[in-house]
């Protein structure tokens, strides 16, 4: 499984990716908002940090806009995935762009509908929002499923990117459903190395250890 960071904040995205959990990343106007910075300049900065996809998001609404936005982000790195929405005009765009040879992250998915619209599109990436639908009990795994099923019945090549990621429980099961990628806040991700029973095992070593006595090295 590859791991996607979802933010604009580069100090996290070095860290991650110094110990090798960054395979790319994912932005959205709301994290360029939040980072206060230019989106062009940050998104540049993010594409030298990171080998892997870094994800761009139009915000123009009709396709042709899209399609001119999306040209325009993908100049800032070879690395640049443009980002559009899962809407008939998104679709559009992502058909012009993937068959252009851009990168495409299809985003804000909701229903497996939707996920085969954009295969049969050509998107690189389809982003299933799993928390949002969690937020209105619906099952958003399942929707991970569902897409699985239906991308290897008809060997569709996109990925399947899980997004909307709120817990460490949301990776694992991501994992175990066949998610062929997880984007996640950088707490989410280093989250993932936490277990009460962890640290109580190394309370339990370090306070056996102090009653011997002894140092290393």
């Amino acid at each position: 499984m590859k791991f996607f960071v979802d933010t604009a904040d580069t100090a996290a995205i070095r860290e991650l990716n110094d110990l090798g959990m960054v395979d790319g990343v994912t932005t959205n106007p709301s994290l360029i908002l939040k980072s206060g910075r230019d989106i062009i300049e940050v998104t540049k900065e993010i594409c030298d940090i990171v080998e892997g996809p870094v994800s761009a998001e139009v915000v123009a609404k009709d396709a042709a806009d899209m399609i001119r936005e999306g040209k325009h982000l993908a100049t800032i790195a070879p690395n640049i995935t443009v980002k559009v929405p899962l809407t008939w005009d998104g679709l559009k765009a992502c058909k012009v762009l993937s068959s252009e040879g851009h990168m495409v992250n299809v985003t804000l998915c909701f229903s497996a509908a939707q996920a085969l619209l954009a295969a049969k599109a050509g998107a690189t990436f389809i982003s299933p929002f799993i928390g949002r639908l969690d937020d209105i009990n619906i099952d958003g795994m399942q929707l991970i499923e569902d897409i699985r099923v239906i991308y290897d019945n008809y060997d569709f090549k996109t990925e399947i990117l899980a997004a909307s990621i709120r817990s460490v429980n949301h990776i694992t099961d991501a994992a175990r459903v066949g998610a062929d990628v997880i984007t996640a806040p950088p707490a989410v991700i280093k989250a993932m190395a936490n277990h009460v029973l962890t640290d109580k095992g190394l309370a339990q070593f370090d306070a056996d250890w102090a009653k011997t006595g002894q140092k290393i090295g």
